[in-house]
């Protein structure tokens, strides 16, 4: 089935004149597409190199995807991918990156909370030899306190919980090299946390810090149910301390449990038992809480193993154009 997968996913060929890709994943974002592309166009064509921005319709249900066929077709250095339905962001940062064919590739969203003019210093990055140059935030402007509080706590959680040194305030703002990007698609992974895996891959990597601007137009895509299956999905990803936490909660309980047995049984034995059923209800809740807990932690990594092993294809190209 792996063999299958790679299969479906095997590099473009790139053609040696271009020299960037530029990957933008788009969902219900027409307010804002006229922008991103204009910024976008201005930015790479200030580099005078050779350059194409790709597009990854994933199943906005807005006209986006009618802007960005009428963009495709009005300049030839834009190109379009159109999913059959919501893939998800992650899904669509990896299309791109499969069909990009330039020799350093940028993702950028496009809501333009990431300025594109930051594009620049990284490709100055890139010439000097770094393979991953990545935009690290120093301020994140147009937030919630509540949203930067949970995004600081998550990274530096993460951080501690696997051995893949992934630098934290950063997304998925970022250039790779070529050869990053085809070692990436060599992975096949369902539930991505593609940030997370461009940083397992290793190579030479830095940082360019930057001011995270407040959104141009429009909704955020991240709402709080999709937080926090984006930060499921990155630490059982990456870490199983989760499935130790589980090991060690029930011992704990477990031990504890018997020690309460023991109570018990003396204040029965010297007949001087336990006042009604409150503390052995109190108790008996509780162990049952926990195992619930501990069971749905089990059961994350579990349903991410069957997701791997259907071998579903990562995402379905409804159209193309550009290419």
């Amino acid at each position: 089935m792996e063999k299958k997968l790679n299969q479906r996913r095997d590099p473009i060929v790139y053609s040696q004149e271009l020299q960037y890709s530029v990957v933008v994943p788009l969902y219900n974002e027409e307010l804002v597409i006229h922008e991103t592309y204009k910024r976008l166009k201005s930015v790479m064509d200030s580099t005078g190199e050779s350059y194409e921005i790709i597009f990854v319709n994933d199943g906005s249900r807005d006209k986006t995807l009618e802007i960005a066929r009428s963009l495709c077709r009005e300049d030839k250095s834009i190109k379009l991918l159109g999913f059959s339905r919501n893939f998800g962001h992650q899904v669509a940062i990896t299309a791109g990156m499969d069909y990009a064919g330039g020799k350093a590739v940028i993702v950028i969203d496009a809501d333009l909370q990431d300025p594109p003019e930051v594009i620049l210093k990284m490709i100055e990055k890139w010439k000097e030899g770094y393979e991953v140059v990545y935009g690290r935030r120093i301020k994140r402007m147009g937030e919630t306190f509540l949203k930067k509080a949970t995004a600081a706590v998550f990274y530096r959680v993460l951080k501690s919980m696997t051995s893949v040194d992934i630098p934290v305030d950063t997304g998925d703002f970022r250039l790779i090299d070529r050869k990053v990007c085809d070692a990436l698609k060599s992975i096949p992974e369902r539930n991505r946390y593609v940030r997370g895996l461009i940083s397992w891959l290793g190579f030479k990597q830095t940082g360019v810090e930057f001011v995270r601007e407040e959104r141009f137009a429009g909704e955020t895509k991240y709402p709080l149910k999709k937080m926090v299956k984006f930060a499921a999905d990155a630490i059982t990803s990456f870490s199983y301390k989760p499935l130790k936490i589980a090991t060690y909660a029930g011992t704990v309980l477990s031990l504890s449990s018997f020690a309460y047995l023991l109570f018990l049984l003396e204040k029965l034995f010297t007949r001087r038992p336990v006042a009604g059923w409150a503390p052995a209800v109190t108790l008996c809740l509780l162990c049952n809480g926990l195992l619930f807990i501990l069971l749905g932690i089990i059961g994350e990594y579990v349903g991410r193993i069957y997701d791997e092993a259907k071998g579903r294809p990562l995402y379905i190209i409804d159209e193309k154009e550009g290419f």
